[in-house]
């Protein structure tokens, strides 16, 4: 009897656990950053970079509201990605690590909008503070 070598699909399979381990951890959670008059936050492939300027509106809301997805996913309580407002069709970047806590919406721009919060709750807290802050610098 003649031994297969099955070099090639070990390789494979090792090298595909690999990639999908990566991609997870680069979505498993959002990371923020406010840099040179820009509040930036990534979560793997996805990415928004905000001009302080640009940000009118910043509130907690309990839910998100029902929304068509464009392309991101949805794993336990994180949902992740770009939707679309089903009524007027704008594009809303998501970034929400835990969907039983409330969460930022933070409009910008013309007519955006931005989900996010993060696994902790007094962090997002911070943005919503600093955000705040940064619109109407009077606030404490």
């Amino acid at each position: 009897m003649k031994k297969r070598s099955n070099w090639f699909w070990n390789i494979l399979i090792i090298a595909t656990l690999l990639l999908c381990t990566f991609v997870f951890i680069l979505h498993y959670k959002n990371y923020t950053k406010i840099k040179e008059g820009h509040f930036q936050v990534v979560s793997g492939f996805y990415k928004e970079r905000i001009p302080l300027t640009n940000i009118h509106g910043v509130e907690f809301v309990p839910r998100i509201p029902e929304m068509e997805r464009k392309n991101g996913f949805s794993w336990l309580t994180r949902e992740k990605g770009v939707f679309l407002d089903s009524v007027s069709g704008n594009k809303i970047y998501v970034f929400v690590d835990d969907l039983q806590q409330r969460k930022l919406k933070i409009q910008y721009g013309e007519s955006r909008e931005l989900y996010l919060n993060l696994t902790d709750s007094l962090e997002t807290q911070k943005i919503y503070t600093t955000l705040k802050t940064f619109m109407d610098p009077t606030t404490e």
